[in-house]
């Protein structure tokens, strides 16, 4: 079986993204989306989330860093799950501007979770 591990999407009106029907297995206890470390999102499964990047959020209170990590991935951040049989989750509009991205979108798989981007023009 073949790993994907890019894949190129159209947005629909609605602002949709449908993930690939090999991959919706992963996001099947939900999706959480979030502004990346440039401009372009990064997108992770929900367990993915909850087990690896909430633990490292959680660090020293005193800590400046962790502090710029949380607001990095905290402002903006949106959860949400998959729409069914479709397999499609929305972009909120906040972190679609964030990114620069308007309909044709890039996604490319960064380890555990996907760096969503603007397709080149």
């Amino acid at each position: 079986m073949a790993i994907t591990d890019y894949f190129e999407r159209k947005l629909d009106d609605k602002r949709r993204l449908t993930i690939p029907a090999e991959l919706r297995a992963a996001f099947a206890d939900g999706a959480v989306m979030t502004r990346g470390f440039g401009k372009y999102l990064h997108l992770y499964p929900k367990l993915v989330w909850n087990a690896q990047v909430e633990p490292k959020l959680e660090g020293d209170i005193l800590d400046e860093r962790i502090a710029d990590l949380n607001v990095q991935f905290r402002m903006g951040k949106v959860e949400t799950v998959l729409d069914g049989k479709q397999g499609r989750i929305t972009i909120e509009q906040h972190l679609l501007d964030y990114a620069g991205i308007d309909r044709d979108v890039v996604a490319v798989g960064v380890g555990k979770y996907w760096r969503i981007m603007a397709a080149e023009k």
